[in-house]
């Protein structure tokens, strides 16, 4: 389908269609949170805790289809591997919309993931084909800045439909979506990757090629310290809705606050993107993990003082949305620094880049989102945990790229 016809896009319609394909991870996530204590219900009454792996299985499907996705799009070019990837993540929406047991349900999720790595990691080597450095970081931040600003409304749509047709209308929601997506791509959108670029879909190369990407010590690292700041971002998104809901007794408020926190939050790509061109990459991304130190370790001594609910619960949303916010300084950032040395197997890259980060983050993610037990502290002793490594990985790079990040 890489040769129909298409109209030139113009850059805020190009930053528009980037955004949304990244968006579509968010909204396959928070859409799903009211839906937690639904599902919990109705395929898991004995072990509401299991509810939680319905976020973490796509994020591992994610995880693997990254794996795939570049290397697919650098041979077979970016638009043709966008529509594979849409045509299985509606198959697995599809198949969650059917499901009538849990395994059922977190199968089907993980393929969901799969094809959403397509929307997710050739997005970023389109990006790579026309950018580059700071200005790939620049153009970063407001892609960053339509996923965190997605937050705010998924959840708002995924209670809506809830309410009006049950859980299983949010997977109708998804295919829709990806309908839209993949059929404004490939009407609108050229082949940024032209034949004589492509490479041959071989394993030695591709072999080749992913050990270039880890053997970068720029591009390593990156990947390491991304990997740990997206554990902090997908360990809470796991325990967020429990938290309103157990913790705090505002399960059915619990859309309305994480509207606004991922609104505020949200403010912390559109920052970036201006500061970033100035102070560099390492600068920003080492300032968002430190005020996320400072904030974790206020909100754990909070927690211990044993504050009243109110101020508690003021607590904990202060510390969530600073959690929302680091991701605006750090996601984008981190790709742009991974994929600079890259040029020339951006799809790898980015494949590379985002399989270890998504896989490890998920890795680290489960058990701490699984400790919940009635309280918020598992996700702030493992987002202080995560964000104090990120700084120690981050610390040879500060003095190596001072003058070129």
């Amino acid at each position: 389908m890489s040769g129909s016809p298409a109209l030139p896009l113009r850059p805020a319609e190009f930053i528009a269609l980037m955004a949304m394909m990244a968006a579509t991870v968010a909204f396959s996530i928070d859409a799903m949170l009211p839906g937690l204590p639904h599902i919990a219900d109705a395929l898991s009454p004995e072990a509401p805790n299991r509810a939680q792996l319905i976020i973490t299985a796509f994020l591992a499907g994610l995880g693997v289809g990254t794996f795939l996705a570049g290397p697919l799009s650098d041979s077979f070019g970016r638009r043709r591997v966008i529509l594979w990837g849409a045509a299985i993540y509606m198959g697995g929406a599809a198949l969650a919309m059917a499901a009538h047991s849990l395994e059922a349900l977190l199968v089907a999720r993980a393929v969901q993931g799969l094809g959403a790595a397509a929307f997710r990691i050739v997005s970023i080597a389109i990006i790579r084909d026309m950018t580059s450095g700071r200005e790939m970081a620049r153009l970063m931040s407001f892609v960053m800045m339509v996923f965190a600003l997605t937050p705010a409304f998924a959840p708002l749509i995924g209670a809506g439909l809830i309410a009006l047709a049950g859980w299983r209308a949010v997977f109708a929601a998804f295919v829709l979506f990806a309908l839209v997506l993949s059929t404004w791509m490939m009407l609108r959108l050229p082949e940024p990757l032209p034949s004589e670029r492509r490479r041959p879909f071989r394993l030695r190369p591709l072999a080749r090629a992913a050990r270039e990407v880890v053997a970068h010590p720029v591009t390593r690292r990156a990947i390491i310290v991304q990997m740990l700041a997206m554990t902090t971002l997908f360990t809470s998104l796991s325990m967020v809705q429990p938290v309103f809901d157990e913790t705090f007794g505002r399960g059915v408020e619990f859309p309305f606050w994480f509207f606004g926190m991922a609104l505020i939050a949200g403010c912390g790509s559109f920052v970036n993107s201006r500061l970033v061109m100035r102070l560099g990459m390492v600068r920003m991304v080492h300032a968002a993990l430190l005020a996320q130190v400072v904030l974790s370790v206020l909100a754990i001594l909070a927690w211990r003082v044993g504050l009243p609910p109110g101020a508690q619960f003021a607590v904990f949303l202060i510390w969530q949305t600073g959690v929302f916010m680091q991701a605006g300084f750090t996601l984008g950032n981190l790709n742009a620094l991974a994929m600079a040395p890259m040029g020339a197997i951006a799809g790898m890259a980015a494949s590379v880049t985002g399989a270890v980060a998504t896989v490890g983050s998920v890795a680290l993610a489960i058990p701490i989102g699984q400790a919940f037990a009635g309280t918020p502290m598992p996700a702030h002793l493992g987002v202080l945990g995560a964000v104090l490594a990120g700084l120690v990985v981050l610390h040879p790079l500060r003095a190596a790229l001072a003058e070129t990040a």
